[in-house]
């Protein structure tokens, strides 16, 4: 079916200035679902992304400067888009209290990374529902439906957007595509049936930004959803409401990625989060310096069929 698109609308444009330095796709890579993710693209310096604003589609082209932040958006949604620019680079992300000082990896990733921030889309079911699809499969078969699904219900990225840039679908079209699409796309019932669960009290999800940037109760309301467990709450809560203390409990690889980066041998959920205790409050932002360290774990013999654990 041929993608909707919108009148594109003047842009609006904005620079972001924060006192210390952004790096913007070292920031905002966690948004993007894989090489080739239709919604998420780099372009020499810039990042553009198709967004799903709750006042429409919009486009929104960031780069990094010496003078911050630049920003434009084109679409419906455009306004509410730049409004969040400040957030979604960082605003708000305290690290100061993190100190990695102590482990050799994380002081060095940290130094080479003093750009890094942890993103706040505002955003809930636009970062749960690939979340969900990402559910008990390897990441390569949850990014192939995440790109049929977004390019065959989407909207074409207003204004002068790469070609190919798609805005994903609202939370009302995710709910209205029909099983065979889904299963077309090599998603089973279960994770189609857990988005329209989704999707049926997005308004709802969506009023747990107000509950801040994390926590218990947010973590709650978010598995309140049969279908979202423990691993989708947290890899939701990170980039919709910019979570600094989530680590996905539940992913086949993080645990030994882990142990091998701060001990030098595998581990177990229990063992990562011991491993993690002493930065409670910082275990996303340690993740995710592990992950900017350009740190991976030994590999041992030929690749095997990967069981993905996340929300059994």
């Amino acid at each position: 079916m041929p993608l909707t698109s919108v009148a594109a609308g003047p842009a609006i444009s904005t620079v972001y200035r924060p006192e210390s330095v952004v790096s913007v796709l070292p920031t905002l890579r966690p948004l993007m679902r894989g090489i080739g993710d239709p919604a998420f693209r780099v372009v020499g310096d810039s990042v553009w992304r198709g967004v799903r604003t709750p006042v429409g589609p919009a486009t929104v082209c960031l780069s990094g400067g010496r003078d911050g932040v630049r920003a434009t958006a084109w679409g419906p949604g455009a306004e509410w888009a730049i409004d969040g620019i400040p957030e979604l680079m960082g605003r708000g992300d305290d690290w100061s209290g993190l100190d990695v000082s102590g482990t050799e990896l994380l002081r060095e990733a940290r130094r080479r990374n003093p750009g890094l921030r942890l993103t706040r889309t505002n955003q809930v079911v636009q970062m749960l529902v690939p979340a969900v699809l990402e559910q008990k499969v390897t990441s390569r078969e949850a990014w192939r439906a995440w790109r049929t699904l977004v390019r065959a219900h989407g909207t074409t990225a207003p204004g002068p957007a790469p070609d190919g840039l798609v805005v994903p679908p609202d939370a009302a079209t995710w709910a209205r595509i029909p099983s065979w699409e889904w299963h077309r796309a090599g998603v089973g019932p279960q994770r189609s049936a857990t988005v329209m669960r989704v999707c049926a009290v997005a308004a709802g999800l969506e009023r747990t930004l107000a509950l801040g940037r994390g926590g218990d109760e947010i973590q709650r309301r978010l598995r309140s959803v049969v279908g979202v467990g423990v691993w989708t709450a947290a890899e939701t809560s990170q980039r919709a409401h910019g979570d600094a203390d989530s680590p996905s409990v539940g992913d086949y690889h993080l645990p030994a990625l882990v142990g091998w980066a701060l001990i030098g041998k595998p581990v177990d959920d229990d063992g990562m989060l011991e491993l993690l205790e002493p930065w409670r409050g910082n275990r996303e932002r340690v993740m995710r310096l592990i992950g900017v360290s350009g740190f991976s774990k030994p590999k041992f013999g030929p690749r095997m069929t990967i069981q993905d654990h996340r929300d059994h």
